[in-house]
């Protein structure tokens, strides 16, 4: 007689470059809102600079990982509902846009409103449009008022799909990312 075998469920992973590209994405993400709430509850524009900073390595980290994703095989996707994998692509496709449209709209309102964006103090983003306050404002409101919240709603759902996964389907489709 053999001995009894846990049963357990193979998980495809994406590839570590992928993962590693998911977190470092997930956490400049947190660090830019950090800067910019710390911004807003101590009014010193050294958070300012570094929202912005971090927002343009967000912005070109993005970039790359659009790029390797291009380069990546994706893992066999996870048995779900038509319906489900429709909203997951979907979704997917959403933030990657949003995470390059907000640091872009971002340099954009800041470049038109006449001021060069510093990284870290290391060099400038200068100034490379001909500054037009109208511009800036409207970058601005795109920027605050319209991808923020669409980063907000798309944030909240992915986080939410992924938990679902986890505790409620129990198929470990997180385990995929970690």
């Amino acid at each position: 007689m053999s001995p009894v075998q846990p049963t357990t469920t193979h998980v495809n992973k994406w590839s570590a470059i992928s993962r590693f590209f998911h977190w470092v994405s997930a956490l400049l993400l947190l660090v830019t809102w950090v800067m910019i709430f710390t911004y807003e509850n101590t009014d010193n524009s050294f958070y300012i600079g570094l929202h912005k900073a971090f927002g343009v390595s967000l912005l070109f980290w993005m970039i790359a990982r659009v790029i390797s994703r291009v380069f990546t095989k994706a893992p066999p996707p996870v048995p779900m509902p038509k319906w489900q994998e429709t909203i997951s692509k979907l979704s997917h496709f959403m933030l990657y846009a949003l995470l390059i449209a907000m640091p872009m709209a971002g340099l954009l309102m800041s470049v038109y409103g006449g001021r060069a964006v510093s990284m870290f103090g290391l060099f400038d983003i200068p100034v490379f449009v001909t500054p037009d306050r109208g511009l800036a404002r409207f970058f601005n409101d795109v920027h605050t008022d319209i991808i923020w919240n669409l980063i907000l709603v798309f944030t909240a759902l992915h986080i939410a799909a992924a938990l679902y996964h986890q505790f409620v389907k129990k198929d470990k489709l997180i385990n995929r990312m970690l």
